[in-house]
């Protein structure tokens, strides 16, 4: 088959190569001029299968409302005249609640375990190198009462197959010494040994060129300007190099939507409605002064709600999700607000070990913000939509780099006929299709009118 895939973040090149690896010709299609430009470039480096609970829960209504006074929130939700956004926020009070939680995190836990699996094969499979550290997650508390949920949260992980463990602040500082001078701080926290971290832009990039070295076309710098239906089925999509001005028409077997946010108004433009919205989240990158004190472990911060990961010699945080439609400003004073409370958390975490000087100052932070891809349920939409040849791989939220070789694999495997091996909702199919057998499923995802 000949397969066009529109969206070369981790998702699309994931998605790429594995169907390359079945066989099939593909082209990967990108607006900007090398894979992982956008939201894959610079996010919290976290493979974390066991901290992949989903934004709604029975706690989340309140807090949400709290958060609203404060530009530093973790979760800030920025009122628009905007029915997308109002109905996705509507749809997302509908899952806070502890039933919908738990079927939630259960499909999360799935996909994110599937995922590891398939990252772990591509890596032994390529040698793709990326600043990866196998040394686990860290999740350390400052407050008594948020870590004595604690021990809820890693329960509710224990019961799907995650080995998330509450431990005391010594053995926390055992694990990740370089807690040492925040340690008066701390009052405990969960560590998970099997996480892991690394550069999501790293080995995305490495990847698609090797997805080009397998004889993938890569149209890299070119806008999709439409898709073309017949209302039953995609014929073409309609692409135009941003260098030139040439504007060029694909024909294909299938076409794979994954832009992320962007997923969402190009899916509308041809009548296929997906509850996907932006949540913009931000990153500071900091080189490190003393590489010798600086952590080794992955962590979250749950005060603020932002991850830290080591990369090399740099320390990168991120964190925070701005509900505000498609805003990607980095110099307004909300987001430079957000921004150095990233650089300033570092600081007094790990004091004098990264430069956390601003230009002003002398120093080079590097501040980006992304769009998450959010559905309701923090469930990805992975599978096949009402038209013919229209397929779908988005909405990954803030877990797109945990579950994307996992997403890009089942894609392949859906697109190639098989059946992949997890229990998951995939889009397009019912529930009961789940568990027929790969002929009868397939003919289950059919929508009317499609043989």
């Amino acid at each position: 088959m000949q397969v066009t895939v529109l969206g070369a973040g981790i998702i699309g090149v994931s998605t790429a190569w594995h169907l390359l690896q079945r066989g099939h010709e593909v082209t990967l299609v990108d607006r900007q001029t090398d894979a992982a430009l956008e939201t894959s470039f610079a996010n919290a480096a976290q493979i974390s299968v066991s901290y992949c609970e989903p934004w709604a829960n029975k706690d989340a209504p309140l807090k949400t409302l709290k958060w609203m006074f404060s530009d530093e929130s973790p979760l800030l939700f920025r009122p628009q005249l905007d029915w997308a956004q109002w109905r996705w926020g509507l749809q997302f009070l509908a899952q806070c609640n502890d039933a919908a939680f738990e079927r939630n995190v259960a499909q999360l836990v799935a996909l994110g375990s599937y995922s590891h699996a398939a990252l772990k094969a591509v890596v032994a499979d390529t040698g793709i190198e990326y600043h990866r550290l196998e040394r686990g997650i860290a999740h350390y508390y400052t407050d008594q009462k948020s870590f004595d949920g604690a021990a809820e949260a890693a329960a509710v992980m224990q019961r799907f197959g995650v080995k998330r463990r509450v431990v005391s602040r010594s053995e926390l500082l055992t694990i990740e010494p370089a807690l040492q001078a925040f340690a008066d701080r701390i009052v405990g926290g969960t560590y998970t040994q099997s996480d892991e971290s690394g550069d999501a832009r790293t080995f995305t990039q490495q990847l698609a060129t090797l997805c080009g070295q397998r004889g993938a076309r890569l149209m890299f710098g070119h806008d999709i300007e439409r898709l073309d239906s017949d209302g039953r089925e995609i014929r073409e999509v309609r692409v135009r190099d941003r260098q030139s001005g040439l504007a060029r028409v694909l024909k294909s077997d299938a076409f794979v939507v994954a832009c992320g946010s962007y997923s969402t108004p190009l899916l509308k433009s041809v009548g296929v409605d997906v509850p996907i919205y932006p949540g913009k989240g931000y990153s500071a990158t900091l080189p490190l002064l003393k590489p010798d004190q600086a952590p080794s472990v992955s962590m979250i911060d749950d005060q603020l709600k932002i991850a830290v990961s080591r990369l090399g010699n740099q320390l990168r945080v991120a964190g925070t999700i701005e509900l505000g439609g498609f805003d990607l400003s980095l110099d307004t004073p909300l987001a430079k607000k957000r921004c150095e409370m990233l650089v300033r958390r570092i600081e007094q975490v790990f004091p004098g070990v990264a430069d956390t000087r601003t230009p002003e100052q002398g120093g080079d932070p590097q501040f980006w913000c992304g769009l998450r891809p959010a559905t309701p349920t923090n469930i990805p939409l992975i599978g096949r939509t009402k038209l013919r040849k229209l397929w779908i791989n988005a909405g990954h939220g803030t877990l797109g780099w945990t579950h994307g070789a996992g997403s890009g694999k089942a894609l392949a495997e859906l697109i190639h006929g098989e059946r992949p091996a997890m229990d998951f909702g995939f889009y397009g199919m019912p529930s009961d299709a789940q568990t027929a057998p790969v002929s009868a499923r397939l003919r289950v995802a059919q929508p009317p009118g499609q043989a």
